[in-house]
């Protein structure tokens, strides 16, 4: 309202004076008016908190992945996971899923410069248009929309323990009708780690103590092309492509202790070597019919994704008991293909005021994991062809979905939204001649109500039922040495877990958030540990039995000093009912019952002392308790950015200090019917980045996303 009186004020002056103008015989000169409306950082909607970050000092010196570990909401598990409200999330980039989970989404984050950003969605409630069963992170990146050729060129030197460098160039050409955007990077780096395990197991009181010194260099090329053809004013059509290749070598010296009953019994010494090359190259063509007077939208894409993985692993153990080391190398070879088809379909109709969202797609997989397994003898490698194995994994999944939405008596939005997926898939390994199928279908219905009381005051509430599947390589059972002289492996048996999700939302003051949440699921598949031969194992398992799960989350965002001074505040409570899982499951000395406590607070201020010097500071504090898993202390991060603008030459220079407090630990055990194993890790997140930005052309920016209709909604659309 106090805009709109701002506004109205300013329209009748600048009428008057042209009035005056006319009747004066000395005219001047009225400058023009320009008024900048400017989004807070962060924008609370009924589906999601959206975090604005384009013109930041937060991206200063930084990667988009960095800058997600300090989004609101979003926390990282073991400097790897993102998690949002402790549950695993989908990462999309401007509405395309990303094909990446894991440490392979987390390296190919850390390409995309922090400067291409435009904002972060945290979509808590999706619709029933995205793949997923929890929360959605949409990475949204600027787009240049003013005519010539523009861009920017930045250079990042990082001094941790050792030293890592980055390097990135972004080109926009824009005429007419034609769009074209080229952008790539170069890393290099190299990173220290540290990990612990305590390793208990209850039947005989044998304890393994293993420390894990870790060196990690990796050098990491990408490139992205962005082809845009305007073919009129309602119809494009473009051609994406992107490429990405992780070049890594890593080495890992474990130092062991065995102890029976608390009496030390022996050590032993592991080596491992690995070093690997992951390509992935990626390509989507799309089609979009817009019509901006009737808010129509049409929209195709059609994608192949391919990438590969060559990797050699060797190990080799040395024990006191043993005269002679042994030793194994591990030869892989992975190679991923994805196909799919994506339609989606937007028709609002006017005379009900009904929006309807429909649309399905259709992806296929084929993913093969070959492994061959070699044995030390007398210094020599040899093959052994009962130990290798080749794992292939066929994947064909349909979905269609549907979201109707409408607002009554102007206060009430509604969006009411079905999907169905159904799903067909064949594992096959060589050893055993193995091969398993299964096919089935599901529902996932959602709902969204919210109600507009006043002005300053609204509720909304949320539920939806969602289905976590497996990730390919959790069917695999090779069984894979670890660094710490434990092994891992994947389970042919895993089976999908089903939850569902109901929230409550409350809006005050366009100033405070508080929403509660409830989630339950009567099965979840966590990892577990057995024994085998010797060996201790980590294995995926199902496990029947009910997990509740409550959570609270506070934010607030507000502005001082005439806009200049931001501060955003994100508080988070969860409480986990785990009572009916153990029971069920004979998991002891675990907790029934925990909580979790965490948050983040951005404090940013532009333009200090009037002299084109921005500065930010983040802090967050994590608590990880998941599943089975409890956290042994409070993970804290934080960081302080400094940045100095040259608006004639374009120049930015930013320096930015991470963790310089203290350094982040992650530590946590898991308990399991046959013992307790802790794991603590402690890497390489201290140190002192500088980076030189500079750019040409006019940087004028608009977002990267499909249509205003879908990100101005606060629910009723998506």
């Amino acid at each position: 309202m106090k805009k709109i009186f701002v506004t109205s004020g300013m329209l009748c002056s600048i009428l008057t004076l042209s009035q005056t103008k006319k009747d004066s015989t000395t005219q001047k000169e009225i400058k023009e008016v320009v008024l900048v409306g400017k989004k807070p950082t962060v924008e609370n909607k009924v589906d999601r908190t959206v975090f604005n970050v384009a013109n930041s000092s937060i991206l200063a010196g930084n990667t988009t992945w960095e800058v997600l570990k300090m989004t609101p909401l979003i926390s990282v598990e073991n400097d790897e996971t993102l998690k949002s409200e402790g549950e695993n999330v989908t990462v999309y980039i401007n509405d395309r899923k990303s094909v990446f989970t894991g440490k392979e989404l987390k390296e190919y984050l850390k390409t995309i410069p922090a400067d291409n950003l435009m904002k972060i969605e945290v979509i808590t409630n999706p619709s029933a248009r995205y793949e997923s069963a929890g929360s959605v992170i949409n990475i949204v990146l600027k787009k240049l929309e003013n005519e010539g050729v523009k861009g920017s060129v930045s250079l990042s030197n990082t001094q941790n323990k050792k030293n890592s460098q980055y390097s990135n160039f972004n080109l926009n050409y824009h005429k007419k009708n034609f769009t074209q955007t080229l952008s790539g990077g170069y890393s290099n780096g190299e990173y220290i780690y540290r990990s612990t395990n305590e390793n208990y197991i209850y039947a005989n009181k044998s304890l393994t103590n293993v420390i894990t010194d870790s060196n990690n260099l990796n050098k990491v090329p990408t490139f992205s092309s962005t082809s845009e053809l305007e073919l009129d004013s309602k119809n494009n059509i473009g051609l994406i492509l992107e490429y990405f290749q992780y070049k890594y070598n890593n080495n890992a010296n474990a130092v062991g202790s065995n102890y029976l009953d608390t009496v030390f019994q022996n050590s032993f010494t592991q080596n491992q070597s690995t070093n690997g090359d992951h390509k992935s190259i990626g390509s989507n063509v799309f089609y979009k019919y817009y019509d901006k007077v009737k808010n129509k939208i049409f929209d195709v894409n059609l994608g192949v994704n391919y990438y590969n993985e060559e990797s050699n692993n060797e190990f080799i153990l040395s024990q006191e008991i043993a005269p002679v080391s042994s030793g194994s190398k591990i030869v892989s070879d992975n190679q991923n293909r994805n196909y799919y088809l994506k339609l989606d379909y937007t028709q609002p109709f006017e005379k009900s005021g009904i929006n309807l969202e429909m649309g399905g797609k259709i992806d296929f997989k084929n993913n093969v994991i070959p492994n061959d397994y070699y044995l030390l003898n007398q210094n020599n490698w040899n093959l052994d062809h009962s130990k290798s194995n080749r794992f292939q994994y066929l994947e064909n999944l349909n979905s269609v979905y549907t979201n109707l939405s409408k607002t009554f008596f102007k206060k009430l939005e509604t969006r009411i939204g079905l999907r169905y997926e159904y799903i067909h898939y064949k594992i096959m390994q060589n050893v055993g001649s193995i091969e398993k199928t299964n096919s089935y279908g599901t529902w996932l219905p959602d709902i969204l109500l919210k109600y507009t009381l006043t002005e300053n005051f609204n509720i909304s509430t949320f539920y939806n039922r969602g289905i976590w599947r497996p990730y390919y390589a959790e069917f695999n059972p090779f069984l894979m040495p670890n660094s710490n002289g434990t092994y891992s492996q994947g389970n042919m048996d895993l089976q999908p877990n089903p939850s569902n999700r109901v929230e409550l939302k409350f809006g005050l003051y366009k100033k405070y958030y508080i929403s509660t949440s409830y989630m339950f699921s009567n099965q979840d598949y966590w990892n577990t540990f057995y024994i085998n031969d010797g060996k201790t194992i980590d294995i995926p398992i199902n496990f029947n039995g009910a997990v509740k799960k409550y959570n609270v989350n506070f934010n607030t965002n507000q502005t001082f000093l005439k806009n200049k001074l931001n501060v955003n505040l994100s508080i988070n409570y969860s409480y986990t009912d785990n009572s009916d899982f153990y029971a069920k499951n004979n998991i002891i000395n675990a907790k029934n019952y925990f909580s979790n406590i965490g948050g983040s607070s951005n404090i940013s201020y532009t333009n200090l002392l009037n002299k084109n010097i921005n500065i930010n500071a983040w802090i967050g504090i994590f608590n990880q308790h998941s599943g089975n898993s409890f956290a042994n202390n409070t993970m804290l991060f934080h960081n302080i950015s400094a940045t100095k603008i040259f608006p004639k030459s374009q120049i930015e220079t930013s320096l930015r200090l991470s963790n310089i407090f203290m350094s982040p630990k992650f530590d946590r055990t898991t308990f399991t019917e046959i013992g307790s194993f802790r794991n603590s890790n402690i890497w390489d997140a201290r140190g002192i980045s500088l980076t030189f930005v500079k750019r040409f052309g006019n940087q004028k920016v608009k977002e990267n996303s499909k249509t205003n209709v879908e990100k101005d909604s606060g629910g009723s659309k998506n």
